[in-house]
């Protein structure tokens, strides 16, 4: 069976937890190999940070279920990578 490799996500979470702590959950869940997260904006309340996950068998659902749990709430899915190599994005002149 083909498995989730790679998910990016868009997230709006509140201040609290920290960053670090929500990376730290994330990372302890089974089939978790790393977990990147930037900081695209930070308001009086609120950070909008995009969480990108690695591993060999991701559960789209349980992370989802940490990150709310943890007062996120994801805007959007940017990416996905399946199968048993992740594709890395190729750059084509439609790109420029």
């Amino acid at each position: 069976m083909t498995k989730l490799r790679r998910v990016v996500l868009d997230v709006l979470k509140t201040h609290e937890p920290k960053l670090t702590d929500l990376a730290l959950e994330i990372c302890a869940l089974e089939g978790i190999d790393g977990v990147n997260i930037t900081v695209h904006e930070i308001d009086k309340s609120t950070e909008s940070v995009k969480i990108t996950v690695e591993g060999y068998d991701l559960d789209y659902d349980v992370i989802k279920d940490v990150i709310e749990t943890m007062n996120g709430v994801i805007h959007s899915i940017d990416e996905v990578a399946a199968g048993t190599k992740i594709v890395d994005e190729v750059k084509t002149p439609q790109d420029r």
